[in-house]
């Protein structure tokens, strides 16, 4: 996707609408910090791979074992990870806390 001069200022505006003037400054840093996040995330997941070395395990032949019987387990449910963005707005929330100088509010 190529963007010119007009698509771009286009964009601009439109975020300018959207959030105001003052709160774009924050907005960027945001995304800065998520995208530097996830970047040194995703360095640290290929280096860990990078790192596993294939080990050589010989089998050997275990004894029969009885049978048993198989009992269904009960469904899990999962659990809901907060997104990116949910992270970045909660970060930024306890960031305004602190230096407004409120106390914390743990709620997760």
């Amino acid at each position: 996707m190529n963007l010119g001069a007009p698509e771009i200022i286009l964009i601009l505006v439109a975020l300018v609408l959207l959030f105001g003037a003052k709160k774009l400054p924050d907005l960027a840093r945001g995304v800065g910090r998520s995208l530097r996040i996830f970047k040194a995330e995703t360095s640290k997941m290929n280096h860990d791979d990078d790192d596993d070395k294939p080990t050589v395990v010989q089998a050997q032949p275990a004894p029969p074992a009885p049978p048993q019987e198989i009992h269904a387990a009960p469904p899990v449910t999962p659990v809901a990870e907060p997104s990116a963005e949910e992270q970045a707005r909660r970060l930024e929330e306890q960031a305004a806390r602190l230096r407004a100088g409120a106390p914390s509010d743990k709620r997760a």
